[in-house]
């Protein structure tokens, strides 16, 4: 069996254990370690939660997502309605900054704006929303905050990073003021994950790219 096809298998093994998502529709194309996802799902927290299975899974480098969320007409709602629930939601989530995002939603695709102080306020807000009757998309254009103790950035995620196991001879850190840049390798799509997290838990970062390789 060809290392595509195991990774295919693995994939679609994965969604079948993961209880948040009815695969009966996803269909999987590995290629060189890309998994791509199509089909479609009946909502948006389950095509999330379908590319965050699919990045778990070992040996896939990145995830590309070609699937399409088709509502139930029991679930579908307005777009005034999901923007008033998305607002309410986003008062209630105590990581959520009060009156930092704005939302916008057009034919069931919920805009994010506004400005944080910090990442995880970023993915709260999106998170809020996330599951929310009526959602087909979600762009987040939040942006962070830019801090004046960005100066020693890349030095501060060095230390973060090699306090756990990163090797220091294989994960490179590099910043331009807020601008973050990871590259070098990893074993495991996970560990990718685990180390840029780690790179957005430093004050003064405004971006993190992540160009680690999973080898």
């Amino acid at each position: 069996m060809s290392q595509d096809r195991q990774l295919q298998e693995a994939v679609l093994a994965e969604f079948a254990w993961e209880p948040s998502i009815n695969a009966a529709h996803i269909g999987v194309i590995a290629d060189a370690g890309i998994v791509t996802l199509t089909g479609h799902v009946a909502n948006y927290l389950e095509k999330h939660a379908a590319a965050v299975a699919a990045t778990r899974v070992k040996g896939v480098k990145g995830v590309v997502q070609e699937m399409e969320v088709r509502i139930h007409f029991s679930a579908e709602r307005s777009d005034e309605e999901i923007a008033r629930v998305a607002i309410d939601h986003l008062i209630w989530d105590v990581s959520v900054p009060a009156n930092a995002i704005k939302v916008r939603v057009e034919k069931g695709w919920v805009t994010l704006s506004g400005e944080v102080e910090w990442h995880f306020q970023k993915e709260a807000a999106e998170r809020a929303v996330r599951g929310l009757y009526g959602v087909v998309g979600i762009s987040d254009l939040t942006t962070i905050k830019q801090k004046p103790d960005a100066v020693n950035i890349s030095a501060d995620i060095n230390t973060a990073l090699h306090r756990s196991w990163f090797d220091p001879d294989k994960v490179k850190v590099t910043a331009t003021g807020g601008k973050v840049k990871l590259t070098g390798t990893v074993h495991s799509s996970s560990e990718r994950w685990t180390a840029g997290s780690t790179a957005w838990g430093a004050p003064g970062a405004t971006s993190v790219e992540n160009d680690l390789i999973v080898a």
